[in-house]
């Protein structure tokens, strides 16, 4: 008979200690990937498979280390996945130091990927790069950025100037393609490809190489 007396008080301590160990694994989750926003309106639906919040007006949205300030700002997917800013997009990434602007903005927070469109400017202040164009995706897992149309690179005295380019954050390389010219102080590289090594400033030039050394 004692027993069964115990076996009740036995499964209320197992329903509790559950309760609590998946407590605790939510609030590691909630620490671990911080989420939150502001901004003068909100509206939104929470409708299944098309949850969707609008922010308007100030709009500010934190993602672990990514700060976004816009006018509009649009939150879907499940956990708030993706983010598309638009109106004067200002964006800090705080760990390594990179800071941008942009008519509008996507962010995918689970793959950690950025697109801006329109006229986009990319500071990668740590490395003392200032990069323009109008469309950059950059990869925050890989470091790695790809810049197209008009694209321009100013670091000291030197100025890239191509279509299309890959800055290579971690090894500090830029590849350059469309139509890639080169200034360095008072020298002009261009040629079909263009290598930069952001770190020492050597220029690898390949094919129909040309250039303008003045002393």
């Amino acid at each position: 008979m004692m027993m069964n007396k115990m076996r009740p008080e036995k499964t209320r301590l197992i329903y509790i200690l559950t309760i609590l160990f998946f407590l605790l694994i939510n609030t590691q989750h909630l620490i671990a990937d911080t989420f939150t926003f502001r901004a003068d309106r909100m509206s939104g639906t929470k409708a299944l498979g098309r949850e969707t919040t609008i922010l308007t007006g100030n709009a500010e949205v934190r993602s672990d280390n990514l700060l976004l300030r816009a006018e509009r700002i649009e939150i879907q997917g499940d956990d708030n996945q993706f983010v598309d800013c638009s109106g004067g997009v200002w964006g800090y990434e705080e760990e390594k130091d990179i800071l941008f602007y942009t008519d509008r903005l996507r962010y995918d927070r689970k793959l950690k990927i950025a697109r801006l469109e329109g006229n986009s400017t990319l500071e990668d202040r740590k490395n003392e790069i200032v990069a323009r164009g109008r469309f950059i995706e950059y990869d925050d897992e890989k470091e790695i950025a790809v810049f197209q149309i008009s694209v321009r690179l100013f670091k000291d005295d030197m100025v890239c100037r191509s279509e299309y380019a890959v800055y290579h954050r971690i090894e500090k390389l830029l590849d350059l393609s469309g139509f890639p010219i080169v200034y360095k102080k008072n020298d002009e590289f261009s040629a079909d490809r263009i290598r930069v090594d952001l770190d020492t400033d050597d220029v690898t030039l390949e094919g129909a190489v040309s250039g303008t050394i003045k002393n």
